[in-house]
């Protein structure tokens, strides 16, 4: 099954009900929410309140993505706020363990993070707590970047570790996935997609979506 997350960042922020609301007429599985601090990376964007006032429009979970540090502090807001998915950066917790725990004990699944020269060894010690692993496939922080080839043998090591561990885990990609390269993105192992400006830079977002989906009908 593939997932697609179009990600609230390249939205139109002064009608985001509206925009939600379109993208998940238009055939959106999940909503991705990306938070950033203006510490762990250079941007600074929404909180945990806008992702209260969002959760009415939104039929389907809410994906959020935590680009901020410390990151402990602020996951029982976002749970409290809706989200069904957090996850954040290993770099970004003093006790990763801890943090997967935590947000799991909210009632949330939990995902760990992977920039592009984030290694994978944090993965060795908690398969058992991840319920979705993040590759980017851009450096964080801002949207409409391309996508980073590199990722892809990345994303198939993770595959790898996912099928051997027989474990439920969602394979998510986050960065310049769009129509045109998304096949191969599936093909090395993802199952779960997020486009920002693919989506919401488009003036028929259904369309888009529909593109996506038949691209990795192919894959």
């Amino acid at each position: 099954m593939y997932r697609i997350a179009p990600s609230l960042l390249s939205a139109d922020f002064a009608r985001l009900g509206d925009e939600v609301k379109d993208v998940i007429a238009g055939g959106a599985d999940l909503m991705h929410f990306d938070v950033m601090d203006n510490h762990y990376v250079p941007n600074l964007t929404v909180g945990p309140l806008v992702c209260e006032a969002l959760r009415p429009h939104c039929s389907v979970p809410i994906d959020v993505h935590l680009m901020v540090k410390p990151v402990d502090r602020i996951v029982p807001d976002f749970a409290k706020a809706g989200a069904s998915i957090i996850s954040f950066h290993p770099e970004a917790s003093e006790h990763v363990d801890r943090t997967l725990s935590l947000i799991r004990d909210q009632g949330c699944k939990a995902g760990l993070v992977f920039n592009p020269a984030t290694p994978l060894a944090w993965l060795d010690h908690v398969m058992d707590k991840v319920d979705l692993i993040l590759i980017m496939s851009v450096n964080p922080g801002f949207g409409g970047q391309s996508f980073i080839a590199s990722a892809l043998p990345k994303i198939r090591e993770v595959r790898r570790r996912i099928d051997e561990s027989g474990r439920d885990i969602w394979l998510e990609v986050d960065g310049g996935v769009k129509a045109d390269n998304i096949a191969a993105v599936a093909k090395a192992g993802a199952d779960t997609f997020v486009a920002g400006s693919a989506v919401f830079g488009e003036k028929d977002r259904a369309a888009a979506i529909r593109r996506m989906r038949e691209a990795l009908a192919g894959a």
